[in-house]
């Protein structure tokens, strides 16, 4: 089944989500004006707002409520990419250029900050003073991940539970709190809402897991970029930390650098795809994976947990 085909019925929804995305992010200055809608009109799966939607369903369900939701955490998601792609000195993204690619590291960063500021605007739509303190909470988190990844970029003596922290805030985080938001928007009660959390949690690990081993089993055409771009850009990833418990296969990543050559990285990636780290890698996700279904099994039966369960084991066995 496709990934849109699993919540067909919210289609409806889901347009609407997306028009106040477009409107949101029209600025006064031209500039940051064409800029977030470049990467607006870029695509992405909109997974994000998915979760809002979904987990909205369990409690009183508004869409012009719960659309300020689902766009403020899409608007997140958005700014932290613009910021990554400056860190990572990224000219692709879903196979078109980025912002700090088609204008530059300054334009780049602003729009990132706009993003965001425009983010928290949209959350005032919304008369909770919890669902304010889970997203400021969920921002200052994400903040520390981004710094944390560029601490750790070429850190080769970094361990599993670094990357576990380190993906935590960079993904899994902005996956619970999507869910758990929706609820909280819903006026869910708090031991569901709480749970939504935890089943997010467990999908974001899972999901970022899966991105990080396409990285090196996907091609350039799926990935939107060069396959291996982690490695290249120094992000250490569950199948390098794996791949690097073969001490010779070790002392080799231990080389890569940012002016490797292609054909010395693809040599690279090859030696890591035949080591058993994307096997023990996709077991540790599948982990994760069974988590968050146990998690479901304990919410109230109904067409939106059946589509969480859908959408979660599509994002745990994704190959592209």
């Amino acid at each position: 089944m496709k990934l849109k085909m699993m919540y067909s019925y919210l289609n409806s929804d889901i347009q609407l989500i997306e028009k106040e995305l477009e409107a949101t992010i029209q600025a006064d200055s031209p500039v940051l004006r064409e800029a977030s809608l470049h990467l607006l009109k870029a695509g992405g799966k909109r997974i994000r707002p998915v979760f809002v939607l979904l987990a909205a369903k369990f409690g009183d369900y508004n869409i012009h409520v719960i659309k300020h939701a689902a766009a403020a955490l899409e608007l997140i998601h958005m700014a932290s990419l613009v910021h990554d792609d400056v860190i990572d000195d990224s000219d692709l993204r879903r196979g078109v250029p980025t912002i700090k690619s088609k204008w530059d590291n300054k334009v780049a960063m602003y729009t990132g900050d706009y993003i965001f500021a425009r983010s928290l605007e949209i959350m005032g739509e919304i008369n909770n003073p919890l669902a304010h303190q889970i997203l400021a909470k969920a921002i200052v988190e994400v903040c520390i991940g981004e710094i944390e990844q560029i601490k750790d970029k070429y850190r080769f003596d970094q361990n599993i539970k670094d990357y576990f922290r380190r993906i935590k805030r960079k993904t899994a985080l902005l996956i619970a709190v999507s869910c758990q938001l929706g609820a909280v928007a819903a006026g869910v009660e708090e031991a569901v809402h709480k749970k939504l959390f935890k089943f997010g949690y467990y999908v974001g690990m899972s999901y970022q897991i899966i991105d990080d081993i396409l990285d090196f089993t996907s091609t350039e055409k799926a990935l939107g970029k060069p396959a291996g771009g982690d490695l290249r850009q120094g992000n250490i990833t569950l199948p390098v930390l794996f791949a690097m418990e073969d001490s010779g296969l070790e002392n080799v990543i231990r080389n890569v650098n940012e002016q490797i050559s292609q054909n010395d990285l693809e040599r690279i990636i090859e030696l890591i795809k035949h080591s058993g780290a994307i096997e023990k890698s996709m077991a540790v996700s599948n982990v994760y994976l069974e988590k968050a279904l146990q998690i479901l099994n304990e919410l109230p039966p109904g067409k939106n947990r059946k589509s969480l369960i859908d959408l979660a084991k599509f994002i745990g066995k994704r190959k592209f």
